[in-house]
Formats: structure tokens, C-alpha cells, sequence
């Protein structure tokens, strides 16, 4: 039970604050929490079974990652129109064919961000159209060579490599 709220910082995508709860034992405690809208990522494999991936430049990360096309829900927009809408700008696809995979907690000990992964199928091309300040670059990888890379270490974004994982346990079922 939260008994109180206190705003630390409000951004434009993220608000921390310090919630007052009372926990399921009893005890009071103060929790710096991180809210963030959530975000859609996305397996899109195309006739060929290849999976695209982007190499994208992440500061926070370091430099340059692999990771799935993906994004942030914007107001009032469900996941799979968020996903729809990222998997166009950022990697110039349309899907005929949307399959829910799942829903991630990305760090739930301080952050209430849920990503919700899903397969794309039936890929048409359409006109990428990436924000300014995403740089990035798209790849086409073999499903089974990117699985991999899950294994081998080449991969360490953590939705890319369950909803890689999740992609290839739904294909199999």
C-alpha cells in the first residue's frame, strides 16, 4: 500500500519518485521508483526466416548494441500500434501478421517499465522514417544464426534476446 508519493523528477519520458508503502509484512519504507510509459518490441521475420535486428548507437549502453526494432508507447496508443509504428520508422516494415508473445518486466526492483513482444509476420516494405536522434542500422539475420548470438553472448539486450527466444518456442509450437 503506498501511503505517500513524493516527485522527485518528471521528464519527458521518465518520473522518479519516492513512494512511502507499507509492505506485506507490516513494515514502512521509502522506494525510489521509476516510471516509464512502456514499450512494444518486435520479432519481424520475414519468408525467408530471417529476423531483422538493429544495430543501434545506445549512450547508455556503452556504443553500438544489436537489439529488435522497438519503442516507447506513446499516449493513449495500445502496444501493438506502438508496435506497428516502430517497426515502420525504425526498420521501413509493415506486418500483415501480429502474434503476442509476451510481456517483460524490464527491472522490476525500481522501475514499473513493461515491454510487451511481439512476432510480425507477412513483411511488406515501407518508407523508414527514424527519429533524429536514433542512430541506427538495419540488419537481416538468419532466425536460428541470431538465436546464437542469444547463446554466445553476441546478443545482451535483454528483450531481444527473449523475445528471440519466445519467437522461436511460438514458431515450434
Amino acid at each position: 500500500m503506498t501511503n505517500s508519493r513524493k516527485l522527485i523528477y518528471q521528464g519527458q519520458i521518465l518520473q522518479l519518485v519516492i513512494d512511502n508503502v507499507t509492505l506485506p509484512n507490516g513494515k514502512a519504507v521509502d522506494l525510489e521508483i521509476l516510471h516509464h510509459p512502456g514499450g512494444a518490441a518486435i520479432v519481424a521475420l520475414d519468408s525467408h526466416n530471417r529476423v531483422c535486428l538493429l544495430r543501434q548507437f545506445r549512450h547508455a549502453a556503452g556504443g553500438w548494441i544489436w537489439e529488435l526494432p522497438a519503442g516507447k508507447l506513446e499516449t493513449d496508443e495500445g502496444p501493438q500500434t506502438t508496435a506497428a509504428r516502430e517497426l515502420a520508422e525504425e526498420a521501413g516494415l509493415q506486418a500483415g501478421h501480429w502474434d503476442m508473445l509476451g510481456e517483460i518486466l524490464v527491472s522490476p526492483g525500481f522501475c514499473d517499465e513493461i515491454i510487451h513482444l511481439y512476432l510480425a509476420r507477412n513483411l511488406t516494405a515501407v518508407p523508414a522514417q527514424p527519429e533524429d536522434d536514433e542512430l541506427l542500422e538495419v540488419h537481416w539475420l538468419p532466425l536460428e544464426q541470431a538465436l546464437q548470438q542469444v547463446h554466445d553472448g553476441t546478443l545482451s539486450d535483454a528483450k531481444t534476446m527473449l523475445g528471440l527466444t519466445l519467437a522461436e518456442k511460438h514458431i515450434l509450437a
